[in-house]
């Protein structure tokens, strides 16, 4: 064969070579993205505030990926969050051992990191679940080199366990949503008092009732014919709320619990230092002082807090720092707005956040317990959470960092460190859980807890 010959043959040979090759590189990325799967355990659902444990099968051995994580709210804005991680000799990554590498939204060993990292895409959006008989719809996407989709996986967290009823309360004047859970009863009541963002806020106390708690959201203003702006309340307004409680056939007695965040907090110390029946109060990073609005109960009128806006301080990003702005309640004339939680024959415990810049929460905890044990008063629980902001939501919604505040009306700072804020949310829920339980049920039961 001429040498002629034997280079053109050599030329077709590689080119049929190179051919295969690529053609199996195709066939095997091919066979990747199709072998490649998303496995969420429990499988379809789960309730919001339930771990949601989450594994890649059928990867490449050792193949490095990124985990991305997104959902919409109500409207349309996108969280999302991205982790880099590499699949192990198996081909398999399992988010309950595989730590995520640096580079992403979260690294390290974080089982849940994908939900308490996301991020919106519109700036100052907090994450908001307003109509609670709706799930969040979860997409998890594998992607390889190149940002090639290797496997994707959808998921529903929930808010509404199968079973418990969810009843709008029109009476008299309460304007609220009761849930209640399966069986019979009669089951632990406690009020949900959402702070100053007005409407009526569903999600924590449905979330609530899918561990055993007979809970009524209560709304408290700008809602249907309620007061449409916070300038002054009326505690009595508050009591019926109480009172229907206390009366309905499915919550048990004797006593009630309270559970409040920010002026939510406060309010649900008013009701507990002047009406009757609460026999447990737990409170979010709450004020010991009458804050916002002016209070007022039969011929008892509480001031609010004084403020003084120069205390406002502006951050690098433009955001309003306000964690300075309120008057002491120890001092002069805002003493007035001291609530007399002295009067109270309830049970306490406050959540706080060490970093909430909404307010010194950690200041009104401290102050509240002082005045109680002056009074002759029982101890109460405080739980203080290093890294943690103002908004202590139930697990897994991610950290609000700034947001618009009504009362403020501009962006401001609410503080917190997504991991700390993460672990903080978690470990809150099973605090206040616990509290209810032992103390409206007389006995510690940890039978209704999933986590």
């Amino acid at each position: 064969m001429s040498s002629l010959a034997r280079l053109c043959l050599g030329a077709t040979v590689g080119r049929r070579l190179q051919g295969a090759a690529r053609a199996a590189v195709a066939s095997f990325a091919s066979a990747t993205a199709m072998e490649a799967r998303v496995v969420f355990s429990p499988a379809g659902h789960s309730l919001f505030d339930e771990p949601l444990a989450i594994t890649v099968e059928g990867l490449r051995p050792q193949l490095p990926v990124t985990l991305r994580a997104s959902l919409r709210d109500e409207k349309g804005v996108l969280f999302e969050s991205r982790a880099l991680y590499q699949a192990d000799s198996q081909g398999l990554l399992d988010l309950s051992r595989s730590p995520a590498l640096e580079g992403g939204s979260f690294s390290g060993l974080e089982p849940m990191g994908l939900l308490w990292s996301m991020k919106p895409d519109q700036p100052l959006t907090r994450l908001v679940k307003r109509d609670v008989q709706s799930p969040f719809r979860l997409e998890v996407e594998v992607l390889g080199s190149h940002s090639q989709c290797l496997a994707k996986g959808t998921h529903e967290r929930t808010f509404l366990r199968d079973g418990v009823k969810r009843i709008p309360v029109r009476e008299g004047r309460i304007r609220a949503t009761l849930f209640l859970p399966p069986g019979d009863g009669p089951f632990p009541g406690i009020i949900d008092i959402s702070g100053t963002g007005g409407g009526l806020s569903e999600y924590r106390a449905c979330l609530m009732a899918n561990h055993g708690f007979a809970m009524l959201a209560l709304a408290y203003y700008a809602y249907e014919d309620l007061p449409k702006d916070m300038k002054e309340f009326h505690l009595e307004y508050f009591e019926e709320a109480v009172n229907y409680m206390l009366k309905h056939p499915k919550i048990k007695g004797p006593g009630i619990g309270l559970l409040g965040h920010s002026k939510g907090g406060d309010l649900c110390l008013s009701m507990a230092s002047f009406l009757k029946g609460i026999t447990v109060t737990a409170t979010v990073n709450g004020s010991v002082a009458n804050v916002a609005a002016t209070l007022r109960y039969k011929d008892v009128t509480i001031p609010p807090l004084g403020i003084n806006v120069k205390r406002v301080k502006i951050d690098q990003n433009g955001m309003a720092d306000i964690v300075d702005v309120l008057n002491n309640p120890l001092e002069g004339p805002d003493q007035q707005s001291f609530i007399p939680v002295e009067k109270a024959e309830s049970r306490f415990l406050f959540i706080v956040g060490e970093d909430d810049h909404n307010w010194k929460s950690k200041f009104f905890a401290t102050e509240a317990s002082k005045h109680l044990q002056a009074h002759g008063k029982e101890k109460p629980e405080i739980i203080c959470y290093p890294g943690a902001g103002h908004y202590i939501e139930p697990p897994y919604f991610p950290l609000c960092p700034a947001s618009m505040h009504l009362l403020v009306g501009r962006a401001v700072i609410w503080g917190g460190v997504p991991k700390a804020h993460a672990a903080a949310q978690v470990d809150a829920w099973q605090q206040i859980h616990t509290f209810f339980r032992k103390h409206l049920n007389g006995k510690q039961d940890e039978r209704q807890n999933k986590l």
